[in-house]
């Protein structure tokens, strides 16, 4: 093929005859400078505007707001060598921008005013100061929650996954278990917790076994719903050529419903956070939910703040790699359901 034919439908306009390329793509926003100048502001307000009392770390969150406009300064001015990081600072640079402000009104609101009562709603020192004072304590209570969602969640999710397959796949199974997903299902799983403190030797057992309930439930159902779906002429097709049950089974069943498991591990997921703050909170004495209730009875609010927190980032966190390894494992099917 000639070059002329080649370039014979394009428009003379579009051709970059310039040897340099559009570099659009290669300018930062300027909304990374405005995400600067507002976390400098932040700075001057948290450190010059006189607080109602003494808070400790103030000065400290003054020093790290401006080191944080000093990075978005530096994410303009180098935007095209940071390559991913750059892109991610591009993106969420209005956001950014947008967490300054949210910081400053609740500074001035909380430490500046009073208009949020003391010590109820803590300033963001005060939540600072409870990580600088008890990181371990926090630490320790995120990986006695860990262990126990882990643990819970990962009974629940293979009981559940045999208990879907079973009643989707076999009608005399089907038989008993529908029953027993239909009226026990829907109850929450944190209404049986004194049930279960009693039933079990050990508060960390009984747990494991709610939050094991509330994944099984979702899991359940998704997973019987998953085999229901799957195409009956991928069954016939495959039997004409010879498959066995196995084959069938194994081969056709189960991939094909683990789009509707991944969703079922999704809802459960969700159910069992509540049901292993909760009894945390109740029974058992690790953990975010310990650490929230103690915060509490000591009136520690900085403590009960930082907690929230943590405990947000860690399962949104968990939320993000449940659909990261979806999307690797379900490569077909990835970007359909969005986190």
């Amino acid at each position: 093929m000639s070059d002329h034919t080649a370039l014979s439908g394009t428009p003379i306009g579009s051709l970059d005859i310039s040897g340099h390329g559009d570099d659009t793509a290669l300018r930062p926003p300027r909304t990374l400078l405005v995400a600067a100048g507002a976390w400098a502001a932040a700075g001057v307000v948290t450190l010059f505007w006189p607080n109602i009392q003494e808070f400790a770390r103030t000065s400290d969150l003054a020093v790290a707001q401006w080191i944080v406009a000093l990075l978005l300064v530096v994410g303009y001015a180098l935007h095209a060598r940071l390559g991913k990081v750059g892109r991610w600072f591009g993106t969420n640079a209005a956001r950014l921008a947008g967490l300054a402000v949210l910081l400053s009104i609740w500074q001035i609101a909380s430490a500046k005013i009073g208009l949020w009562p003391q010590p109820y709603i803590p300033p963001p020192q005060g939540v600072i100061d409870a990580y600088v004072t008890d990181w371990k304590r926090l630490v320790d209570s995120v990986a006695a929650s860990l262990v126990l969602l882990s643990t819970g969640i990962a009974a629940g999710a293979a009981a559940g996954f045999v208990t879907g397959l079973a009643t989707g796949w076999t009608r005399k199974v089907g038989y008993w278990t529908n029953p027993v997903l239909r009226l026990i299902g829907p109850i929450p799983a944190t209404s049986l917790i004194p049930i279960a403190l009693f039933l079990f030797p050990t508060s960390f057992s009984a747990s494991v076994f709610l939050v094991a309930l509330a994944t099984w439930f979702p899991v359940s159902v998704l997973t019987w719903s998953g085999v229901a779906s799957v195409d009956s002429s991928y069954y016939d097709v495959a039997r004409t050529l010879g498959a066995r049950q196995r084959f069938l089974l194994l081969k056709i069943a189960i991939p094909g419903s683990l789009p509707h498991v991944f969703v079922g591990l999704f809802m459960g997921l969700g159910s069992a956070i509540s049901v292993l703050v909760a009894a945390e909170m109740v029974g058992v004495k690790s953990g975010l939910g310990y650490y929230l209730d103690w915060a509490q009875g000591w009136a520690a609010y900085g403590h009960l703040f930082g907690g929230l927190l943590v405990m947000a980032v860690l399962f949104s966190s968990l939320t993000t790699l449940l659909f990261r390894f979806r999307d690797r494992l379900l490569i077909w099917q990835k970007g359909e359901v969005q986190w």
